[in-house]
């Protein structure tokens, strides 16, 4: 067998494979042992009809499509290790000639795309300042302080306003016609939570208990597409009106709810030193994107569609079982959203092209550096797991994160921080 590699683009390679007459005629010996179980011929036992009187009574050619399949196959995936070649994606394979003199053939096959790293050192970097102010401090207390606030009924000359609990009885429909899920009884609702469609629960407000009215609203464009963008009206009675009562902020109240805690202010410490570690967390994080999208756009990469596809690929088969998690059929769930796969992957292609640039740009400098983790290593950190843990999964997933560690180690102690 002879063959020769060009390069189409850096993504895209052509295998012109000839494959010789000693060659061919194995592969058709290969194809008669697959095949030979499915002829009969009288005076033969089914499966036992020698080769030579398939040949004589219907041709060597009854043999040529399996034996392509046998000889191509053998030959490529021995190019591609002889080679080394990264492939990727389906080959396109276009057979030129085929006779009983050989074979010639040729294979277009996307490759993993060859580029050349843009700078990845030497850069310069702006990271996000941590602060915690005084008001993302208050923030955290008032909701603590609501998470344990108690509902009083207000009194009966009492009108609803924003921040109260209600329940109420409404009745919706679209020209006089009512619609499903437009009705319900003894519903609660807190006025402001933006919980409704929107003006819905603004024209509550002013309303005593006891009190009806008539909700004029429209449906969002992005609503089900039944409803979406029509004009509805809800026929509203309100049954009760609640307010928050909320606890003292106290020494007392912070001892009631920590066993370390004794006084306000050393609450407010812990506080903003949680959200002061969260946010260091954070900036961590963003400086790694800024980062690679840094030495991501210093590069150029040609992505092959096939890549592109089988990222997608993933995401949905990511979300389907996400869905049946929680216990949703996937159909259902495209049905609900209103959407499609396709509208799903246009959506996510973007995402996915990003995604694919940084993990070919990482790979490409841990390469460069020599970046890696020994098994030794590994086995260090694994042997840290419980007994239970220890499973190839987990090995897999604390290697990756282990390399990618130092792959940023590396990259912020070779660039500027600022």
């Amino acid at each position: 067998m002879e063959y020769s590699v060009q390069e189409l683009s850096k993504s895209k390679i052509e295998i012109a494979i000839d494959i010789n007459k000693d060659d061919w005629n194995e592969a058709i010996k290969e194809a008669y042992n697959k095949t030979k179980h499915q002829y009969s011929i009288e005076g033969f036992r089914k499966g036992k009809v020698p080769m030579n009187v398939l040949i004589k009574r219907y041709g060597v050619e009854i043999f040529y499509e399996d034996a392509l399949d046998i000889a191509l196959s053998k030959h490529y995936n021995s190019i591609i290790e002889k080679d080394n070649l990264e492939v990727i994606g389906r080959p396109d394979v276009d057979v030129k000639e085929v006779s009983q003199e050989g074979v010639k053939a040729v294979i277009t096959t996307a490759v993993k795309p060859s580029f050349t790293l843009g700078q990845y050192k030497g850069l310069e970097i702006k990271k996000t300042k941590v602060r915690v102010t005084q008001a993302e401090v208050e923030e955290v207390i008032n909701k603590e302080l609501e998470s344990r606030s108690r509902l009083v009924e207000k009194e009966e000359v009492a009108e609803v306003a924003m921040g109260d609990i209600i329940t109420l009885d409404y009745s919706g429909s679209i020209d006089g016609i009512k619609f499903d899920g437009g009705t319900a009884q003894d519903q609660m609702l807190e006025i402001g939570s933006n919980t409704f469609i929107p003006g819905f629960e603004s024209q509550l407000v002013g309303l005593k208990a006891g009190e009806s009215k008539d909700i004029n609203v429209t449906f969002p464009k992005e609503y089900t597409e039944e409803l979406a963008g029509k004009d509805a009206v809800f026929a509203v009675t309100i049954k009760t009106i609640k307010s928050k009562e909320m606890p003292t902020l106290d020494d007392e109240f912070v001892k009631d709810i920590s066993e370390t805690l004794n006084t306000v202010e050393e609450w407010k410490k812990e506080i903003k030193e949680k959200i002061r570690e969260d946010k260091k967390k954070q900036a961590e994080a963003e400086l790694e994107n800024t980062i690679m999208e840094t030495i991501v756009n210093n590069t150029e990469i040609d992505i092959p569609e096939c890549m592109v596809e089988e990222e997608l690929d993933y995401r949905i088969q990511e979300l389907e079982r996400s869905m049946q998690s929680y216990g949703l059929k996937f159909d259902d769930y495209l049905k609900y959203t209103n959407t499609t796969v396709e509208k799903i992957k246009e959506e996510k292609r973007e995402e996915a092209l990003k995604n694919i640039k940084y993990r070919l740009v990482m790979e490409e400098i841990m390469k460069a550096e020599n970046i890696n983790v020994t098994p030794e290593e590994l086995n260090a950190e694994v042997n840290k797991l419980p007994d239970e843990q220890k499973n190839a999964q987990q090995m897999s997933y604390i290697a990756n994160q282990m390399i990618v560690d130092r792959l940023f180690d590396f990259l912020k102690s070779n660039n500027e921080i600022i």
